[in-house]
């Protein structure tokens, strides 16, 4: 039997590290020699001192190594080990230079002096109060952070865990955790039920237990939302997957239901004849946009309008098609009005032509999309201001999607007799209940949008559920209009769209396909036509403004992690003076094209543009790397080209790459080119709506790259997976009532 024995040194370098089990090489830098460590330690960085447990052996290509199989996080012992631990980022406000002047200054007594006496730190030129404060606070943070770490380890919970405890719960964490862990699942982002699961199991809970079978059901509810965006799932399916989840008894799930159901935690509706059960949240959240719905149909007050058609042609000199006016002239007769079509229908000219009848009429439409940058398009081409959703609504607080507050409100509506709404396919049901609650009786609601794009990335199907229940007027544009039948990307999303093949590589066309088989090729030829070929042809384009890369899915030599790190590699490398931040398995660095990859409603931000000061950034948000600040470990960001908003630890867990981004991601956005491989990928993502998706992003040029067979394959998958919501069967009641 091998001996167990402990090493003790200081992290040197990390030559190989894999984020999803933590496993990594090692070079482990002790007083008199460093050393191979192989291991498994989440959350390794350069600088970190450990104590690592494990055993000597010898690998047949790369000699001896020390395989370990625990940790222990340990402080500096010494001043020089000072200046190695400020490279791990813990303690803010301590870089290089600073960390060099601390321990001239200290010698060895400099932790004593971080902890028992930081007013002291002030005697050192450039920390005054404000910072030795902060260091201060960042070093207690660290030593509790540290005993909750050590907590958790002999339950073999990583430290990236136990940091998300900690950030949530302070020193509180151990009490909190040990009493019900089953709490993380709904208050700590990025913690699932498998984890809490993982967590109870080794602290003693019972496989049977209530608050697991509880925790369980409402888990599979809510990971419905976040998976597929299912408002509710049918109650023999959560049945089903909840007894495969836990291996309980299909009883005690039962009990388990009907308790939720009492604590009003869980509500159960007949949807098209099928039992179905709902967090709280989304059954609420859906049942009053269908009230709000109908409110507003039944107490706008019609005015005659409709001259103001043949005014407006006449006075802006503007010619409308019979579909093009048909369509102006019943957004005029309704409180609720859709408005849906594909490219080049004319969407925006009617939305604009509207806009410019009601606003002669009275006062001018508030108007608003789901993201900035569909804001900034919407004021581009009517001319009109339009602001997020968001913002129209005053947004004032969220920790999360579920807890969203409004300055605008029910009690507080807001100020307006039209409200129109563009990229309405991108809002799901609970910022649709918002901004429904927000306008008042008597006031107009226009919703306009491409019902046939892929689903919001939030939970429900608003526009969709809308359309097919059939209670709400709306008008379905199809006409394509000379101009954008001239572009193939037009057509052939229609094409697309009818279950028809796109036409491909026609002299001087806008829509190619370069075919390659493998996937090795496939990168290889999206790698060349972005950093040689498009350039040649097109002349001065920007790679990182003017290409966007889609892929269906995030893993693979194709997917958007590993698009990302070989895209970062070709067009924004390391270089001196280049400021970059590790985080995990990503490295940031100034110049990088990155994407927000959740709602964080606290996030806050300031414009160059004009001063102005907010709070909210959200999922699908693509910004670049303004600076990285290495004392601070923050990282600066700029989105919409005016708005900062400043990263650290907490945050960039949100943050990724985007220099390839899934098409889901993408819903919004328009990029000038859009390359995108098209690679055989599971049926649900292989589906037409996906590839009319990501056609539809491109302005000037779309590529495709891969496999013809495939794009048939895309084309002829018309099946969309199943989104379980309430909202069609709510209108089609309640409307008929």
């Amino acid at each position: 039997m091998v001996s167990e024995e402990v090493i003790s040194g200081t992290i040197r370098a990390i030559v190989f590290y894999n984020a999803d089990n933590g496993y990594c090489v090692l070079r482990l830098g002790r007083a008199r020699d460093t050393v191979t460590a192989v291991g498994s330690l989440p959350g390794a960085r350069e600088g970190l001192p450990v104590d690592l447990t494990g055993a000597w052996k010898t690998h047949p290509r790369f000699g001896e190594q020390f395989a370990f199989t625990s940790y222990e996080q340990r402080e500096p012992g010494n001043a020089g080990e000072l200046e190695l631990f400020r490279a791990s980022g813990v303690i803010k406000g301590i870089g290089p230079k600073t960390a060099r002047l601390i321990v001239e200054k200290f010698g060895e007594a400099s932790l004593e002096v971080l902890e028992k006496e930081p007013a002291k730190l002030k005697s050192i030129e450039g920390i005054g109060e404000k910072k030795s404060k902060q260091i201060a606070e960042s070093y207690r943070e660290h030593k509790e952070f540290g005993a909750v770490v050590l907590h958790f380890q002999q339950y073999g919970i990583p430290p990236q865990a136990a940091m998300k405890f900690y950030r949530e719960y302070g020193v509180s964490a151990v009490t909190v955790v040990n009493e019900n862990p089953y709490r993380l699942v709904s208050e700590v982002y990025g913690i699932g039920f498998k984890t809490a699961d993982q967590i109870a199991m080794r602290l003693g809970f019972a496989e049977n237990s209530e608050k697991r079978i509880k925790s369980a059901v409402l888990y599979l509810l809510r990971d419905g939302a976040r998976r597929d965006g299912s408002t509710c799932l049918p109650r023999t399916l959560l049945l089903e997957r909840a007894v495969k989840l836990i291996d309980v008894m299909s009883e005690e799930v039962e009990d388990a239901v009907f308790s939720l159901v009492l604590e009003g935690l869980v509500y159960e509706a007949d949807i098209n004849g099928v039992p179905c059960l709902f967090p709280a949240v989304y059954f609420e959240a859906e049942r009053e946009v269908c009230a709000d719905l109908m409110r507003l149909m039944q107490s706008i007050n019609i005015q005659p309008l409709e001259d103001r058609i043949s005014e407006l042609q006449t006075r802006k000199g503007l010619a409308l098609s019979e579909e093009q006016a048909e369509a102006v002239r019943q957004s005029l007769l309704s409180g609720v009005f859709v408005l849906t079509g594909g490219p080049g229908t004319g969407k925006t000219t009617i939305m604009g032509a509207i806009l410019d009848i009601l606003t002669h009429e009275d006062e001018a439409p508030l108007v608003a999309a789901p993201t900035g940058r569909a804001a900034k398009r919407i004021q581009e081409t009517t001319g009109y201001p339009a602001v997020t959703i968001h913002r129209l609504l005053e947004y004032t607080y969220g920790e999360d999607d579920e807890q969203m507050m409004f300055g605008r409100t029910r009690e507080n509506p807001l100020g307006c007799k039209n409200v129109i709404i563009d990229e309405a396919s991108m809002v799901d049901v609970l910022l649709m209940r918002a901004l429904t609650a927000a306008i008042p009786d008597g006031a107009r609601l226009i919703l306009v949008g491409d019902a046939d794009q892929l689903p919001p990335v939030g939970a429900g199907n608003v526009l969709r559920d809308i359309l097919d229940s059939g209670r709400v007027p709306s008008f379905h544009l199809t006409e394509i209009f000379r101009q954008a039948a001239q572009s193939m990307i037009t057509v052939n999303a229609h094409r697309i769209n009818r279950g028809e093949m796109p036409v491909v590589n026609e002299a001087d066309s806008d829509f190619f396909i370069l075919r390659r088989e493998e996937e090795e090729r496939i990168l290889q030829g999206l790698l060349d036509l972005i950093t040689t070929r498009l350039p040649a042809k097109y002349g001065e384009l920007d790679p990182l403004r003017d290409m966007q890369v889609l892929t269906p899915v995030k893993r693979g030599i194709l997917g958007n992690r590993s698009l990302n790190a070989q895209l970062q590699q070709l067009l924004n490398p390391p270089s001196h003076g280049k400021a970059e931040r590790k985080f995990g398995e990503r490295t940031f660095r100034t110049g990088d094209k990155v994407m927000q990859m959740r709602n964080n409603y606290g996030l806050s931000w300031k414009s160059s543009a004009d001063l102005s000061e907010g709070e909210g950034v959200f999922n699908g948000d693509i910004g670049f790397v303004r600076s990285i600040d290495p004392d601070m470990g923050t990282v600066t960001v700029v989105f919409d080209e005016v708005r900062h908003v400043v990263y650290d630890g907490e945050t960039l867990e949100d943050l990724d790459h985007a220099y390839a981004v899934t098409v889901h991601k993408s819903q919004g956005s328009e990029f000038p080119i859009i390359l995108m491989p098209v690679f055989p990928v599971p049926p649900m993502l292989a589906s037409r709506n996906l590839l009319y998706t990501a056609v539809t992003r491109g302005k000037r040029l779309v590529v495709l790259v891969g496999r013809e067979r495939v794009l048939e394959a895309m084309v002829e998958n018309s099946h969309v997976s199943d989104r379980y919501s309430g909202l069609r069967s709510f209108l089609e009641k309640y409307a008929d009532i």
